[in-house]
């Protein structure tokens, strides 16, 4: 856990596969669409980050036990192979989310299985990718996410996502997206769920530079920074039986997990 004085531990998650196939995205990303959105949160926040890197083939994901457990954020960038994100995986990241990680989930991202199962909800959208202009309007110009970002960020050219985006309503609408033709999206958003904070950015398709974009990145580093973990404690909320006063005596929990107080012995 992060304190005042130690940097915020940043994990940033990436497929890695467009830069291995498409020479259009290798052009824009030489180094990985990962080795980007890192290097936007380190310009916006400096020594107050230590970053590492997690790619699809690394074993277990990059994300082992011991790798979540050393990161106050994650950052979530994949598309084209969210099937081949293992199971086990994904509920080792949504443990660590409801123990209180913060999660960034970035462009289509919104339908890997980690935020489609936080969210409850299928997570999808129109779309085109035709080079659309879209311009993000600032919605909450008071949220800390917001803070240095101009009204509206002009990105020349993007994929086009479009409502209806069936998500649950945000906690937070902080951005919202309009189109060269015509259509709006809400592509800045946050989310809580058990002690994690959760915020999704829809700007930052392969077949563009957007995270070569000075704005785009001030957005994904100031969500990182929001996005810190509440409590330095890193444990899922469970069932716990107290005594009648508890507060009143000190008394604390009896250390009855879900299990148990629901009457099951094994």
């Amino acid at each position: 856990m992060t304190t005042a004085t130690t940097p915020l531990r940043v994990t940033v998650w990436g497929e890695n596969r467009h830069e291995q196939r498409d020479e259009r995205v290798r052009g824009h990303y030489p180094e990985g669409m990962h080795s980007a959105i890192r290097d936007g949160i380190v310009e916006n926040l400096g020594d107050a980050v230590t970053t590492r890197f997690a790619l699809l083939n690394d074993p277990e994901h990059g994300l082992s036990e011991e790798v979540l457990a050393e990161t106050d954020v994650l950052t979530w960038w994949g598309h084209m192979a969210h099937g081949e994100v293992s199971d086990e995986v994904v509920d080792r990241v949504q443990r660590h989310v409801l123990s209180g990680m913060g999660l960034v989930v970035l462009h289509s991202g919104h339908w890997s299985k980690i935020f489609t199962r936080l969210m409850g909800t299928t997570c999808t959208l129109r779309w085109r990718n035709e080079s659309d202009r879209e311009l993000v309007w600032t919605v909450d110009p008071t949220h800390p996410i917001a803070e240095g970002v101009p009204h509206p960020i002009v990105i020349p050219e993007q994929e086009m996502y479009g409502e209806h985006f069936d998500i649950p309503t945000p906690d937070e609408l902080i951005f919202v997206s309009s189109f060269s033709g015509g259509e709006v999206f809400r592509s800045g958003c946050t989310f809580r769920r058990g002690k994690g904070k959760i915020f999704y950015f829809s700007p930052g398709d392969q077949d563009y530079p957007v995270y070569h974009h000075r704005d785009v990145r001030r957005v994904i580093a100031n969500g990182v920074s929001w996005a810190r973990p509440a409590s330095p404690e890193r444990e899922v909320p469970f069932l716990d039986r107290y005594p009648t006063d508890w507060f009143l005596s000190g008394e604390g929990g009896q250390g009855v997990g879900d299990a148990e107080a629901a009457g099951r012995t094994a």
